[in-house]
Formats: C-alpha cells, sequence, structure tokens
C-alpha cells in the first residue's frame, strides 16, 4: 500500500485515538474531541496535496494517442487502447486527465465535420455582437435550400458536443460508434441536406474576476496609527485566507464563471432556436429528426412550443433511448397522436431488433434497438 501525505498527516491522531480507546474510560472525552476533529478534515482536499500538476497536453499528439485506419483511439507507441487509470490511487486526477483528453477529441471531431464531411460551422446566435458569448451549429451545403429532405441531428446531455453520440465509445470503441459521421455521410449520400445541433454548448466559461478590496489606508482621513493598526490585520487576515485557499485549492485552479449564450442556454432553448432560424426557413418538404437520449426530450419541447409548424414540416422521428415524458412536459392529446404516428423509440432491450417493447407512456411506439446496454443510433444497410 502506497503512503500519501494525508495518510502521515492523519497518521498521529489515529494512533492517540487508538491509545486513547485503551485507556481509562474518563479519556472518552478526549476521544470524542479527536473524533470531532478528523470529522471537519476534507480527505479528498488533502488528497489532493499528492497530486501531480494538473497540466495536460492540448493535443492527442501531446497525449500520445492517435486514431488508426478504423477509427480506434490507440498509443502511437504500444498501440493499446486509451488507459483510464494511469496513475493508481489517483482517481480525481486520472478523471482530470481523461476530461482534457475529451475536450481535444470535441475539437477532432468539429475537424472531421468541417473536412471529411464537408459541413459549415455556423455561428449563433445568428445577429450576435462581436463580445457577447456565441455558439454554433453544421449545416451541409444545401440545408436551406434543399427542396425534397432535411435530416436534423440532436445528441444526448452531458459533455457529448456538436457531431457526438458518446464520448466513452469514441474513446474506448470507434469514431462510428461514437459520433454521428456515419448518420452525416449516409444522408448525404442519399440527397438529404444535414443539420447537427450542439444542444448542449450553452455557455462560456471566463476567469472570475479579482475582486479589490480597497486598504483601509486609502481613508486619509484616519490618524495615521489606526491606519497601522488596520493595515496590520488586513495583512494578517489576508495571510490566513491565503495559507488557507493553498490548502483548499493546492493546484491553483482557476475559478471559473458562466456565461450564458442568449436563447441557446439550454438545449430547449437551443432546438427551438435552430427551428425557427434555420429548419423552418428551409426549403425541404420534408425533415427527419434523429434524437437521442434528451435530444428527444428537446424535440417533445419544441413540438410543445411549435406544434403546428413542426407538424407541417416533420414528416418522422426517430428516437433513441429518449428520456422524454409527455405527462411531465404537459404535451397535450394531439401531440401524443402525432407522436403515436411519426416516431418511434429505440430502447435497450435483450429482445431482437426492432421487436415491440411495453411502453407506460400513451405516445410513440417503443421497439428493441437489440442492446442491453444504452440504445445509440446505429446505421444499417437499406432495404433492397
Amino acid at each position: 500500500m502506497s503512503i500519501t501525505l494525508s495518510s502521515l498527516i492523519l497518521l498521529p491522531i489515529w494512533i492517540s485515538m487508538a491509545q486513547i480507546q485503551q485507556g481509562d474510560p474518563d479519556e472518552k472525552e478526549k476521544t470524542t474531541a479527536l473524533k470531532d476533529l478528523l470529522s471537519r478534515i476534507d480527505l479528498d482536499e488533502l488528497m489532493k496535496k499528492d497530486e501531480p500538476p494538473l497540466d495536460f497536453p492540448d493535443t492527442l499528439e501531446g497525449f500520445e494517442y492517435a486514431f488508426n485506419e478504423k477509427g480506434q483511439l490507440r498509443h502511437i507507441k504500444t498501440g493499446e487502447p486509451f488507459v483510464f487509470n494511469y496513475r493508481e490511487d489517483l482517481h480525481r486526477w486520472n478523471q482530470k486527465r481523461y476530461e482534457a483528453l475529451g475536450e481535444i477529441i470535441t475539437k477532432y471531431v468539429y475537424e472531421l465535420l468541417e473536412k471529411d464531411c464537408n459541413l459549415k460551422k455556423i455561428s449563433i446566435p445568428v445577429d450576435a455582437t462581436e463580445s457577447e458569448p456565441k455558439s454554433f451549429i453544421f449545416m451541409s451545403e444545401d440545408a436551406l435550400t434543399n427542396p425534397q429532405k432535411l435530416m436534423v441531428l440532436i445528441h444526448g446531455s452531458g459533455v457529448v458536443r456538436a457531431g457526438q453520440w458518446a464520448r466513452r465509445l469514441i474513446i474506448n470503441e470507434d469514431l462510428d460508434s461514437g459520433t454521428q459521421i456515419p448518420f452525416i455521410k449516409r444522408a448525404m449520400d442519399e440527397g438529404y441536406g444535414v443539420i447537427v445541433l450542439n444542444p448542449n454548448e450553452n455557455y462560456i466559461e471566463v476567469e472570475k474576476p479579482k475582486i479589490h478590496v480597497p486598504s483601509s489606508s486609502d481613508s486619509s482621513d484616519e490618524p495615521a496609527e489606526k491606519r497601522e493598526r488596520k493595515d496590520k490585520v488586513s495583512k494578517e487576515t489576508k495571510k490566513r485566507r491565503d495559507f488557507y485557499e493553498k490548502y483548499r485549492n493546492p493546484q491553483r485552479e482557476k475559478e471559473m464563471m458562466q456565461l450564458y449564450i442568449r436563447e441557446n442556454g439550454s438545449p430547449e432553448e437551443h432546438a427551438v432556436y435552430v427551428w425557427d432560424h434555420f429548419i423552418a426557413q428551409s426549403a425541404a418538404e420534408n425533415v427527419f429528426f434523429v434524437a437521442h437520449s434528451y435530444g428527444g426530450l428537446a424535440f417533445v419541447e419544441l413540438m410543445i412550443q411549435r406544434e403546428a409548424d413542426v407538424k407541417s414540416k416533420v414528416t418522422a422521428v426517430a428516437l433513441t433511448d429518449s428520456v422524454h415524458n409527455v405527462w411531465h412536459q404537459e404535451a397535450g392529446k394531439t401531440i401524443r397522436e402525432w407522436m403515436r404516428e411519426n416516431c418511434c423509440n429505440w430502447v435497450s432491450s435483450s429482445e431482437p431488433l426492432d421487436t415491440s417493447v411495453e411502453s407506460m407512456l400513451p405516445d410513440c411506439p417503443r421497439v428493441s434497438a437489440g442492446l442491453k446496454t444504452r440504445a445509440l443510433p446505429v446505421i444499417t444497410a437499406p432495404a433492397r
């Protein structure tokens, strides 16, 4: 077992408790006091002191990983798949490393959408000023002009961004399993325009501004002796605060704040915004949606807010493990009836593919995705 700084710090306390518990019953008060002290120690914070710096590469090459010809993430030197537990007993550090790699993969997928799928990156809000927070979506060249059909893709919640179904599958399986790229290419091959939503890009993060506290010496009306005493107290207070901050945040992680993107501050808002400014303006006679997990909920919310418009343009909706709930979302009877005719939800099930699965909700049919684990959209060969 490895000895960490936190265990060394706590060792004398544990020894003292053991000695007290073996001694006279009158020492119970000391035991209680020590237990109270232990309860006040944040072990997670102590363990941060054992961590290597949270300083990770910003490229795949820096991580010594690359995607091979099969779209699998492999170590450049060993050819092995990604290893999460890079350092034993440092779960938080390993998680931060995984998240840093995930951010690089997000940018990598964005590049694939533009270079391999020939999609355009469109900034939103469409009337954003230079200084305000912005997001973006991706569209094919003919997304708004294709007169026949348009495909709209919506991913689920969490860390995934435009072009992804599941980061875990991209890292542990391959690009075809975890990204929307096979769908985009298939749709474009079959003559669809394509719009890829980005419903989780709801805000940007910026560093919190440091609040300047005016020094007491700024007050020139006070006697010099009184100002000196105040300055001394202020310096001692700052010293204690800095010591606590060093303990609380040993890695000097930046304090961040979130600036939300106008009219796109949630997945539901984003879906409505993209509908109003792009999908509703498209020339396509038939619009098709593929929505995974929370993307299904976002679609139902869109339908609640734009029912007549959606019914007039949308031909069919493929849902996968959708988490929508027509009761909680208060979808009306006419929406539920339309969903029964125009939507289908493929769900995780051990039953063969497309086998009917019982539903507790009176909305769209549920059928098996042929997978026991979480269902994700899968490209199959077209019927002959």
